[in-house]
């Protein structure tokens, strides 16, 4: 790659709900020329696959289906003068927003005075939930399986039990009454499901038996799966099934950060960010669920506007210097080590006339806590949370929830 790099405004890497809000905000802040590199060979993440609602409520008070969504997505981009390069893979990232990609065309190096990180998060599959036996057909995640539903006609089983209750759990319970399948159990590991409270009456509605502290210890069949063998409370015992759908778990896509040793939450495992979204590298900004996996489509399209607007005071030279980044001081959430992570991870000097994207801590529980706890310097009292997500105000009065 000898030849100079080509040079643009803003440079966003990942073609979902936040890389897509984040791209049409910054032309619209006047931002100059936007590129979005996509990987696929369509633009629109995740929402492309899922044949279900709600979508589009937050964004634009209507409720649609995930395709519509995500055409939208692309559709309001490309009308804001947005330029999708799609089937375009980031191989690399370099200091300063330079960044190495392979094409149809072979592979060049492109730099962003500015660039988003919209990289999204993966499930973690089973060999590394350690489950056990044979390894037949009808294994998959919800990824797998919303593309079966949205790209063929080909049903992977009729009878699946669905393993984890975070939200794209019942996504997956969705999808599978999509494809005419009717799981026989939704299981969580867990005493309490992952995702909020309410969502325990989906299963419950449509007839689906929800088993808390059960965990499958082995998947039985040959060419498909015939059974899973489970256990709760040290009792093991068989159900029938034809698949199971391993769901959640989500770990930020963060192999292109650690190869540019952009440095790393231990809690999130996502990159470590400040208050406007800035990486430890200021050419780098971040949005979307590579910082907490996982959130909807709707708070990564809100997240993807709010570090854009960011972003577009960076071109104009009007952040303060990242170097002035402190970490942010979370104190008293130790008990049973139940924090996971907050977000952002540090603190600069606030910037006059610039909203942060991050005007709020996003605290994500192990187990529901509470008490008192400070933030930034700054006291709140934490009821109980269930569904172990906190977000406080990063200024707040003292005393204030």
């Amino acid at each position: 790659m000898s030849d100079p790099p080509d040079t643009v405004d803003a440079l966003i890497i990942g073609a979902g709900p936040a890389g897509l809000s984040a791209a049409t905000e910054l032309r619209r802040q006047g931002g100059g020329r936007v590129v979005v590199l996509e990987r696929e060979a369509t633009a629109g993440g995740i929402p492309r696959h899922c044949l279900h609602s709600p979508y589009g409520l937050r964004e634009w008070k209507r409720l649609m289906f995930g395709p519509a969504y995500a055409k939208r997505l692309v559709q309001e981009a490309k009308g804001a003068g947005v330029e999708i390069r799609c089937q375009t893979t980031v191989t690399a990232l370099h200091p300063g927003g330079e960044v190495d990609v392979s094409t149809p065309d072979g592979p060049r190096r492109i730099r962003g005075r500015v660039v988003l990180l919209a990289l999204g998060a993966r499930e973690t599959p089973r060999a590394a939930r350690l489950i056990g036996g044979t390894k037949p057909g009808g294994v998959m995640n919800t990824a797998t399986l919303q593309s079966f539903a949205a790209f063929s006609k080909h049903r992977p089983f009729h009878k699946p039990v669905i393993l984890g209750t975070e939200l794209v759990a019942f996504s997956a319970l969705l999808t599978c009454r999509t494809l005419g399948a009717r799981p026989v159990a939704m299981l969580e590991p867990g005493p309490e499901i992952t995702a909020r409270g309410v969502f325990a009456a989906a299963p419950r509605a449509l007839g689906v038996p929800l088993y808390r502290n059960t965990r499958i210890t082995a998947i039985h069949g040959r060419a498909q799966v015939d059974g899973i063998t489970v256990e709760s409370n040290g009792v093991q015992r068989d159900i029938a099934c034809d698949g199971v759908v391993v769901t959640g778990g989500f770990r930020p896509e963060n192999a292109l950060l650690r190869a540019a040793g952009l440095a790393l939450d231990p809690g999130s495992l996502g990159p470590r960010v400040d208050q406007y979204g800035r990486l430890t590298d200021p050419a780098y900004f971040s949005a979307g669920n590579v910082l907490h996996p996982i959130e909807t489509a709707g708070w990564c399209w809100e997240e993807g506007r709010r570090v854009a607007r960011c972003m577009a005071a960076a071109l104009n030279g009007a952040l303060p210097p990242r170097d002035t980044a402190e970490p942010l001081a979370v104190d008293g959430v130790t008990q049973g080590d139940a924090l996971a992570y907050a977000l952002p991870q540090e603190l600069c000097a606030p910037a006059p006339q610039v909203p942060p994207a991050f005007d709020r801590v996003q605290m994500r529980l192990r187990q529901p806590f509470s008490g008192q706890v400070r933030v930034a310097g700054q006291s709140h009292w934490i009821a109980s949370r269930p569904e172990r997500r906190i977000t406080l105000p990063l200024h707040p009065t003292p005393e204030a929830e």
